[in-house]
């Protein structure tokens, strides 16, 4: 799209191709008809070359010193529109906005004309175990990632993700691919997803940027009992049914209950590696954002499949139907966040599982967290883009709420955290994050943590 400044510098150069070609007979009105003009000027001076002599009663400029001028000036201006096709084809600003459910910066792919498109985030922070003499402090270059895309044509991208953890594959790190598909769009009411996706469950397991959420750590529900971030091979549509009310569906490869544990189903995910997929999953989601409501969204999804994957459980082979729902409320209103999320599961034959695997296996499980924010700089420093949020976040959830019969409950898995916090963003790219968490288990000591950190969008 033409700014103002190229606009400008456009306007110039068709100035300066009337003035030097005498094949411009009206002003360009695109670069494709200035490479034209260009293209006759470099035809005329071939031409001059080629004149051996003038007639002497015609009074004319010398050939040669005509050629260099002519030259000189087709060489200025192949120069400056070749800039102008650079400035127009990478855009100066980058629009940071959500499209299709993936986070801002993940969603640059859908803004550009066409061609590659390249951004990322990262995230740091420091831990301090407090009260617990057995835990270490830790300081983590937690996660860089570098998205890729390719807008092919107006119908047709690619777009993925590409996550270092950990600083290093030599301590415990490892570089893995979190979504890697094509989109195909049809209509608004139906396009293609394909790949690896990004299993559109909760807030945080598309949208898991560090500017977007409160706290250094993403919510443990989120991690527990939705096991974000959850990415497996798939395909599936997404659209707008109405301008208010999205949907995405998939056909994925299901969990491998080979995973499962005391801890929940998070183990289970494939992640497309090699993934077995003698099971298949099945997720949709919907969200609606009311006009009349300013800045709320409420929204759903749910997760059905088998998770035995033909594997051998003791023994013995199993379908492990798992289910997964989640229900989710979200409204910002000037410089207010707040935002809730429930969610609960079911694993069938949990009791084979949990004999094969030597631990209990919750046969039901469930979370909630309720968290709020709100910016209050804009009350301290007028008209000001930086932003200053205290946050406080509520959760609660237990992996093992039901657990088979002959098996004991761990009840140090049942817990409350209660967390507050403090976000700052210099620049809405870059966030600085402070925060303090106190767990609280139906029985035994989770010990408490402050964490430090900063994250980053490009």
């Amino acid at each position: 799209m033409f700014n103002s400044k190229n606009t400008f510098k456009l306007s110039i150069i068709s100035s300066l191709l009337l003035s030097t070609s005498a094949f411009a007979l009206e002003k360009p009105k695109s670069i494709d008809d200035m490479w034209k003009i260009i293209e006759a000027q470099q035809k005329q001076i071939e031409a001059l070359q080629q004149t051996k002599s003038l007639p002497e009663e015609i009074p004319t400029k010398s050939p040669n010193s005509e050629v260099k001028t002519l030259e000189r000036k087709t060489d200025i201006l192949s120069q400056e529109v070749e800039k102008l096709r650079t400035n127009l084809s990478i855009p100066e600003e980058a629009q940071y906005k959500s499209a299709y459910g993936l986070g801002p910066a993940a969603s640059k792919v859908y803004q550009v004309g066409k061609g590659l498109s390249i951004g990322g985030y990262g995230e740091a922070n420091y831990r301090n175990v407090v009260s617990d003499k057995t835990s270490k402090d830790s300081a983590d270059m937690y996660r860089v990632v570098l998205y890729a895309g390719y807008k092919f044509t107006d119908k047709m991208l690619f777009n993925s993700e590409i996550e270092f953890e950990h600083g290093s594959t030599d301590y415990e790190g490892q570089v893995s691919v979190e979504f890697a598909a094509l989109d195909f769009f049809i209509n608004p009411l139906a396009n293609i997803r394909a790949g690896m996706v990004l299993v559109p469950m909760g807030f945080i397991n598309q949208i898991h940027e560090p500017p977007f959420y409160f706290g250094n750590n993403r919510p443990e529900v989120e991690r527990r009992i939705i096991p974000s971030t959850w990415s497996e091979m798939g395909v599936g549509l997404f659209g707008q049914i109405t301008p208010e009310l999205t949907y995405t569906t998939y056909v994925v490869n299901g969990l491998n209950a080979q995973g499962f544990g005391s801890g929940g189903i998070r183990s289970g995910r494939q992640g497309g590696s090699e993934a077995t997929a003698e099971n298949f999953g099945y997720v949709a989601r919907l969200d609606y954002t009311p006009t009349y409501l300013t800045g709320v969204t409420l929204g759903a999804s749910g997760y059905v499949g088998d998770s035995g994957q033909d594997g051998d459980f003791g023994g013995q082979k199993v379908n492990a139907f798992t289910q997964l729902y989640e229900g989710h409320v979200q409204w910002k209103y000037r410089g207010l966040e707040w935002r809730t999320l429930g969610s609960v599961g079911r694993v069938d034959d949990a009791g084979i599982l949990s004999a094969a695997k030597g631990q209990a296996i919750g046969s039901e499980s469930y979370g909630f967290y309720t968290e709020v924010g709100y910016d209050i700089l804009p009350h301290i420093i007028k008209n000001t883009d930086q932003y200053l949020a205290p946050f406080f976040r509520y959760e609660q959830y237990d992996t093992l709420a039901k657990v088979p019969v002959g098996y004991a409950d761990n009840e140090n898995l049942d817990r409350q955290i209660y967390q507050v916090g403090l976000q700052y963003k210099p620049i809405p790219n870059v966030v600085i994050k402070a925060d303090y968490r106190n767990f609280v288990a139906k029985k035994g000591i989770v010990a408490d943590d402050f964490n430090l950190g900063f994250g980053f969008i490009f």
